[in-house]
């Protein structure tokens, strides 16, 4: 995966804020445009450290170049473990259908959880 170099941005002030404030829990993220429409909805065990990696000088694709000079604005929703943020994700990218998800949004795909039965519990 090719490293792309963006020195010349540099987030907008609201954002610069949002990004000192974001939780070290998990959670889902919702990027939303100027006019307020969700255009990507991700999800992280650490949202601060997850969040904060778009807005690196160096970012891994042109997708995400494009994506976070797009963003106006963050909004974040906590969750109580990562397998609640994994199925949050979901609906709301079902909900929203944003431009940027590619993969959930067509009602096709299902997040799914594999289980040994040889383990106490799934992981």
């Amino acid at each position: 995966m090719a490293i792309i170099a963006d020195m010349t941005y540099t987030p907008p002030e609201n954002i610069q804020e949002i990004l000192k404030n974001l939780p070290t829990k998990p959670g889902v993220y919702l990027h939303k445009d100027k006019f307020g429409a969700v255009i990507y909805v991700g999800k992280a065990i650490n949202l601060r450290s997850r969040v904060r990696s778009y807005f690196h000088k160096n970012v891994d694709s042109v997708k995400t170049q494009r994506l976070r000079r797009e963003i106006a604005d963050i909004e974040t929703i906590t969750t109580a473990s990562e397998l609640e943020a994994l199925l949050l994700e979901n609906t709301l990218i079902k909900k929203y259908k944003p431009k940027y998800n590619i993969r959930l949004k067509d009602d096709k795909r299902y997040p799914y959880i594999k289980v040994h039965w040889a383990n106490d519990s799934p992981k």
